[in-house]
């Protein structure tokens, strides 16, 4: 008999705003129809030039082949165990979908704190609630300083200065 523990599906689940979500749909869908069907056509081809151990552009259709693979396996388990909502309140508190300014072991810093699909193609910088430093800082409150074990086995000090929802 299998048991459902929804506090542990909460825990393993990422938040993604729903433009992220819906963005990251189309993708999987475009890898899943044509993106697939290009990379298998592409081995097709190069499998008629003949011999596969010097044919480089079997190779590397092969190689893509996986890349695209695990993209697919990566984004159906992300999109399935999502937690799709709007933005969070602008309440100065910490959770996933906030931009974050901190001071963490002296040096200012801003960041998202979530999923880095969440931040799209900027150059965000993105911290996971999963991380040390995400579980230490979730939940806190602009003002308030939290420390975590690096893991080097060091304290780092975070000062939470503000914590805004991400806008995107």
């Amino acid at each position: 008999m299998v048991s459902t523990n929804t506090a542990e599906a909460e825990e393993n689940s990422q938040w993604l705003s729903q433009e992220a979500f819906d963005r990251l749909s189309a993708e999987l869908e475009q890898l899943k129809g044509p993106g697939r069907q290009e990379v298998v056509d592409r081995i097709a081809s190069a499998r008629e030039e003949g011999d596969l151990k010097e044919n480089g552009g079997y190779h590397a259709a092969k190689e893509e082949q996986g890349k695209i693979e695990a993209r697919i396996a990566y984004l159906s388990h992300l999109l399935d165990h999502a937690r799709v909502g709007g933005t969070p309140p602008d309440d100065g508190v910490v959770e996933p979908g906030m931009l974050v300014k901190a001071k963490v072991a002296g040096r200012e810093m801003e960041f998202l704190f979530g999923n880095r699909e969440v931040a799209g193609d900027t150059e965000l910088s993105v911290y996971s609630d999963a991380s040390p430093m995400g579980e230490a800082i979730n939940g806190a409150k602009e003002g308030d300083q939290v420390s975590y074990a690096a893991p080097n086995g060091s304290d780092i000090t975070v000062e939470i200065l503000s914590a805004r929802p991400y806008a995107g």
